[in-house]
């Protein structure tokens, strides 16, 4: 708990000012971060990047690593955003289970390639409080049941266990697009790699 609570922003600004200071650093500390990597991505080079003094970057965060854990944050937000929007799409199209498949791999693929290398930091690097991958994790469980709701409305989907065939495709897309876009094959490019993914899944709910 005492570790936990060293990676949280001191205070939230509440007046225009503090939080264009409080938006300059994370800004500045995605930038850094992206650059130099987690090791020497340092609240010095954090708070020259952001125009500001050093005591103003710890009169909002305690250590670097508050900073990385409000910048996961907002991370993991605009990624179920993302992932909102193609669900809410697939589930008033009501495409094909191939072109649905395709158009989440291809949604993934697009969400992990913005800011690629930040992304390693945050979820390579960073020492991020458990509470925050508990947090994800119980996300993506229920974005699995709500994907396992989409594909048993597909007749040619067969699954003898719903709850783990869906967590197992959410897991499979995510796991290897996440390792196509931060360690990426030698001569493999993404649009075949989507195709394989696409293949993969489909044979698996539909066998």
């Amino acid at each position: 708990m005492r570790r936990e609570s060293g990676l949280r922003a001191r205070k939230r600004p509440r007046q225009d000012r503090s939080r264009t200071t409080v938006e300059a650093i994370l800004g500045a500390a995605a930038q850094i971060f992206r650059e130099h990597g987690y090791a020497a991505g340092t609240t010095d080079r954090i708070a020259e990047r952001a125009g500001v003094s050093i005591g103003s970057v710890y009169q909002y965060f305690p250590n670097k690593d508050a900073l990385l854990v409000v910048l996961a944050e907002r991370h993991v937000d605009a990624g179920f955003a993302r992932l909102r929007e193609l669900l809410s799409d697939a589930q008033g199209s009501q495409p094909s289970l191939e072109a649905m498949l395709r158009r989440f791999v291809e949604g993934m693929i697009a969400l992990h390639s913005d800011e690629p290398e930040l992304h390693r930091v945050l979820f390579e690097e960073a020492p991020l409080p458990p509470s925050l991958r508990k947090n994800l994790r119980q996300r993506e469980t229920a974005f699995a049941g709500e994907i396992r709701d989409l594909l048993e409305s597909h007749p040619e989907v067969s699954m003898t266990n719903p709850e783990l065939s869906a967590t197992l495709v959410v897991q499979m897309i995510e796991g290897l697009v996440h390792g196509f876009i931060l360690h990426p094959p030698d001569r493999i490019d993404s649009k075949d790699w989507t195709e394989e993914i696409v293949k993969v899944c489909f044979r698996y709910l539909t066998v």
